[in-house]
């Protein structure tokens, strides 16, 4: 039975690694995490009121419409070009607002599957108000990283991705052997397999990085995935749980 199993995961790890060659590294859309294998020992209950404000957030302003959504964006979202003409009070304001407001029910969606899923593990580890900070902080960087590669650009970022990026990253490290309950299109099939999360995020790190590289030199005013906010906030987030949880308290599964 264990050599089965081993076989199974075998064929899961070829399944995902295909999936992502053949969607050109749209990871989030092609491989779904469902849930993880830790169970988190305290009630995550700064998670539970990031999810709270960023849906309600979305919920009162993009879908009954009491504020004019478009304006709000251009408002409280990231301009690289603004923060980089003048970092004041305005521009740390930014910073932090973009990180509850997003452009879509998928990109919000999204965003908080993973931060549901990886979120209260990371928090069980760092505390409460360690994680609270933490996410804060990693959003922050994130963001920053997306302003230093696209200095110029005009067009407002908005988006929890980077901060939850940072969560992904530290997830990573504290939680190096948890396995991750996945979802697997293949074509008009789907299938449903327990990988390492050393996989899963791993490659999800990769083809960020690899999508960042191609996304050099383009025009940052066209739109699309502040990818390089992902990219730094993984990373982020991997250095700062390094550094605050002693290796002895990482869990190995």
């Amino acid at each position: 039975m264990r050599r089965n199993n081993r076989f199974t995961q075998i064929q899961s790890v070829n399944s995902v690694i295909r999936v992502l060659i053949f969607r050109q590294g749209k990871a989030e859309t092609s491989v779904i995490p469902l849930s993880d294998s830790i169970r988190a020992h305290r009630t995550p209950w700064v998670t539970y009121v990031l999810l709270a404000l960023n849906i309600g957030i979305y919920a009162l302003t993009a879908v009954f419409g009491l504020v004019d959504y478009d304006q709000v964006i251009q408002t409280y979202g990231l301009i690289p070009f603004r923060v980089m003409r003048s970092f004041d009070a305005e521009a740390v304001t930014d910073l932090i607002s973009s990180l509850f407001l997003h452009g879509s029910l998928l990109h919000l969606g999204g965003n908080m599957l993973y931060l549901w899923i990886f979120g209260d593990n990371v928090e069980d580890a760092l505390g409460h108000m360690g994680y609270l900070i933490f996410y804060l902080i990693g959003g922050l960087l994130a963001s920053a990283a997306h302003v230093l590669v696209n200095p110029t650009s005009m067009l407002p970022t908005i988006g929890a991705s980077g901060a939850i990026a940072a969560v992904l990253g530290a997830y990573l490290v504290l939680y190096p052997a948890s396995q991750v309950r996945t979802l697997i299109p293949l074509g008009f099939f789907v299938r449903i397999a327990l990988l390492p999360a050393a996989l899963v995020l791993g490659l999800w790190f990769v083809l960020q990085l690899f999508e960042g590289f191609l996304a050099v030199g383009a025009n940052a005013d066209v739109g699309g995935v502040a990818i390089w906010a992902h990219v730094g906030g993984f990373v982020i987030g991997a250095l700062l749980a390094r550094f605050i949880v002693p290796s002895r308290s990482r869990k190995r599964g």
